[in-house]
């Protein structure tokens, strides 16, 4: 029987994601991107401009559930030890039903966008995916996060919208597993979408912060990084020799 090893690369649409796509493009047999309605509308915009880069086409998959309400509604769960309800159903569910449809003579290897920091994520992806092999491209070649944007900026892709917004990936708007710092950043920057969250936490009588609820959130509490600035070291120039 012949098995075929197939390497996908998850491309979350966030900035370490594409440049760990691009760093093993040669390598990767598909490229999957998981929408969800709630994510930064300039989302589609970098999908299609690193799919230029990339040379190859990226596959966009969605939950029918769409939207980070409808997931939290259908468990009645929104964010805790178990993790996101969102996290879940929208994207760990649509990655196993493809997996499923696509599994007779095959094997996955996956690219996952973790950077030089992220050392720790990356083994506890291996412990809890053992079927799969992992290829970490930023953390096998040291580049950091900041690295990163560096290399997207000498590639010419303005890097997504929610960065410039001082946001420090290209998650959902108002993501239930930010902290206080990043809610009431959040309550700045997408008014409408924080209060839905405020609501959907009342209706379901569960908050995304242990211990309050973002209607009753102090504005001025927690603390929110600067926004990422680019950066460009060794490895960077080493690879805007390949762009």
């Amino acid at each position: 029987m012949f098995i075929k090893q197939t390497t996908v690369s998850w491309f979350s649409a966030g900035v370490s994601s594409a440049v760990a796509t691009w760093l093993v493009r040669d390598k990767v047999d598909k490229i999957i991107y998981t929408h969800i309605d709630d994510q930064h509308p300039d989302t589609m915009r970098f999908v299609k401009d690193c799919e230029r880069w990339f040379g190859k086409p990226v596959e966009i998959l969605q939950s029918p559930l769409k939207s980070v309400e409808n997931a939290c509604r259908q468990m009645a769960y929104i964010n805790g030890v178990r993790g996101a309800a969102c996290t879940r159903l929208l994207k760990r569910r649509v990655r196993q039903e493809w997996e499923s449809a696509n599994q007779w003579f095959n094997t996955f290897r996956y690219v996952w966008g973790m950077d030089s920091k992220e050392a720790k994520r990356a083994d506890r992806l291996n412990d809890s995916m053992p079927q799969q092999e992992h290829l970490f491209p930023l953390c096998e070649k040291s580049i950091s996060k900041e690295e990163a944007h560096g290399i997207l900026r000498q590639a010419g892709i303005k890097r997504p919208a929610m960065y410039d917004l001082g946001l420090h990936n290209n998650n959902c708007r108002v993501c239930v597993k930010g902290g206080k710092g990043y809610m009431n950043l959040c309550r700045r920057l997408f008014p409408d979408e924080f209060w839905a969250r405020a609501r959907l936490e009342r209706l379901i009588g569960a908050s995304c912060i242990n211990g309050v609820y973002l209607d009753e959130l102090d504005p001025e509490a927690g603390r929110h990084e600067e926004p990422i600035v680019e950066e460009c070291g060794a490895m960077c120039e080493i690879i805007k020799e390949q762009l």
